[in-house]
């Protein structure tokens, strides 16, 4: 019987490789260089690897003169070729990324571009070769590879936008696919592959004027791809629209702006406070809120810098002089204003630890005079404030009830800073201190409340009703506590008198809880005390210990040992030792 080899070579299967390329890649990046960014150290990575599988496939390019091997369909007899292929593309793209930041001059950036166009070349080669020696998993990571390198050219390519953000969707997509299935390590990995990718996802979005993200989000959650070109397209953004912002505006007043270094600081922290007081900040993090205040802070620092330069060369020229002195004060109000809503944040996250209890993962709560140091800042902020508003000789309506305003705000902020160190007190267990201060911290708050009866500012009136609760009862607490005190002093010194000898008393002070266990006394002491805890003596004390017995050999003396003489080897001396000894 004859068999057709044709029809036995259709029958035999084809040989369909598997590669995890996310893990492949993850593993190889984080263990060459990219864990502390080092693109440089990962191409060399890459270079030596692709010798390697050259010499182990025996697939070199000839000896002297290089001769050059395409790796095609019917090369693909082993998994190590597709290995080749991929870390082609990892090493242009690691020399792209080295390139790129180290700075690109015009011609830099040229090269930088042909690096990134060599990685899409071999990763679309790549996702060619696994979809026909591929399985299909294989098959479709090596798809996303492709479309997440397309991105990133069209991407710093800065010309199809709207082409990177679908590659870069449909590499999300595959991923979100992926990260559904399999172990732990690779749902892990494909939703640290998302995360990568989303932001540039949200930054197209937000060229293309459809993000619902705000700058310093996009900023923070950028990685090393997408940070020197969000900084530069945020920064042209603020250069055009500072190009149209000719005055600043604060309490009714307009100061000239001429310098477009300082429209453009002024402009970036304007931005940065409509974020901050946008629809969306009740979802902010306080930590994030923090943050945005830092910055807001350091862009009112530039425009002033600039400010006090362009005062120097300024020279003679009064009407100048004049707009720049006033454009310095107004800045170094807003400044002021935005540190005391800063320090205010402060206070707040400081008050929602004051009042929670320690929980399971040991939560450090607040201390009183931490709030009481706080307080003092704030007032400290308004008092510079309200001087610096102040200062001027014609003062108009606004500024006027400004002043007015704050010096209020000031009034609640020592009232609120009484009544925490009243708290400080009663926690030393100083009652009278702390009753006295409880009723001043009420005095206060009466008084600001008195004052502030036909203010627009509700949720200033309803948290010093409050605090003036608030003090009523605690006042009470702390006389009660202070009467309940005073009666058990006469109790306590009968029972210290009763107990006194006049014989060795070896008192209870020095025991500790380790020489009492069969009584029920405490070893903690009194809970508004300060003292240690007398659980056990440390170092402990020194103890009699007995010493080893002396022996004194008294038979030593009288034994009479043998003579050894006839054993011991004796000298043989020639004969003028003879004469001369």
């Amino acid at each position: 019987m004859e068999v057709d080899p044709s029809a036995a070579a259709e029958e035999k299967p084809a040989v369909r490789f598997s590669i995890n390329v996310l893990e492949l890649m993850k593993e190889a990046q984080m263990q060459h260089g990219l864990r502390q960014s080092d693109y440089t150290r990962y191409r060399r990575y890459c270079s030596a690897r692709l010798r390697r599988l050259y010499k182990s496939l025996k697939f070199l390019h000839g000896r002297g003169k290089y001769t050059r091997r395409n790796i095609t369909e019917s090369t693909v007899t082993d998994v190590r070729y597709l290995h080749i292929v991929f870390y082609m593309a990892e090493r242009a793209w690691s020399h792209a990324m080295e390139e790129k930041t180290a700075g690109t001059n015009a011609q830099q950036r040229i090269y930088m571009l042909g690096r990134f166009r060599k990685a899409v070349k071999w990763a679309s080669l790549f996702s060619q070769l696994c979809s026909v020696k591929g399985d299909s998993r294989t098959s479709l990571e090596a798809e996303a590879y492709a479309s997440y390198m397309k991105g990133a050219l069209f991407f710093e390519q800065d010309k199809n936008i709207e082409v990177a953000m679908i590659n870069f969707k449909n590499t999300r997509a595959v991923y979100e696919e992926l990260g559904k299935y399999g172990s732990i390590e690779n749902q892990l990995l494909c939703r640290q592959r998302i995360e990568e990718v989303e932001p540039m996802i949200d930054f197209c979005s937000h060229k293309l004027g459809g993000s619902s993200l705000q700058a310093h989000e996009l900023l923070d959650t950028a990685n090393d791809l997408l940070k020197a070109k969000m900084e530069a397209v945020l920064s042209e953004t603020r250069s055009q629209q500072a190009a149209s912002m000719t005055e600043f505006n604060w309490l009714g007043r307009r100061f000239p702006i001429t310098n477009a270094k300082t429209r453009v600081f002024i402009l970036k922290a304007q931005q940065l406070e409509k974020d901050l007081n946008g629809s969306a900040t009740e979802s902010i993090a306080a930590d994030k809120k923090l943050g945005i205040f830092d910055k807001i802070f350091s862009a009112y620092h530039d425009a002033r810098s600039c400010i006090r330069n362009d005062l120097a060369s300024a020279g003679n020229a009064e009407n100048i002089r004049d707009d720049l002195n006033g454009l310095d004060k107004a800045v170094s109000a807003v400044l002021g204003l935005r540190t005391i809503e800063r320090n205010q944040l402060l206070v707040s996250i400081a008050k929602s630890k004051f009042t929670k209890h320690r929980d399971e993962k040991n939560e450090r709560i607040t201390k009183p005079e931490e709030l009481v140091r706080l307080y003092d800042l704030l007032i400290q902020n308004t008092m510079d404030l309200t001087d610096l508003v102040s200062s001027g000789r014609n003062k108009n309506e606004e500024e006027n009830s400004f002043i007015h305003e704050y010096e209020l705000k000031g009034l609640a902020f020592r009232a609120e800073r009484c009544f925490f160190l009243a708290k400080s007190y009663s926690s030393a267990g100083k009652r009278a201190e702390a009753y006295a201060l409880f009723c001043h911290a009420r005095t206060l708050t009466d008084s600001a409340l008195q004052q502030l009866a036909n203010s627009p500012d509700k949720a200033l009136i309803q948290d010093l009703k409050s605090l003036c609760d608030n003090c009523r009862s605690n006042s009470c607490i702390e006389h009660a506590t202070g009467i309940m005190e005073e009666e058990s002093v006469p109790l306590k010194l009968s029972k210290g008198v009763s107990t006194m000898s006049l014989g060795d008393d070896k008192t209870k002070e020095n025991k500790y809880l380790l020489d009492m266990l069969e009584s029920y006394e405490s070893a903690i002491g009194e809970p508004n005390t300060k003292g240690p805890c007398r659980i056990a003596q440390f170092p402990p004390p020194f103890q009699a210990v007995p010493c080893n017995p002396i022996v004194l050999d008294m038979a030593y003396n009288a034994i009479e040992f043998p003579s050894l003489e006839n054993r011991m080897k004796k000298e043989k001396k020639g004969l003028l030792s003879r004469f001369w000894g």
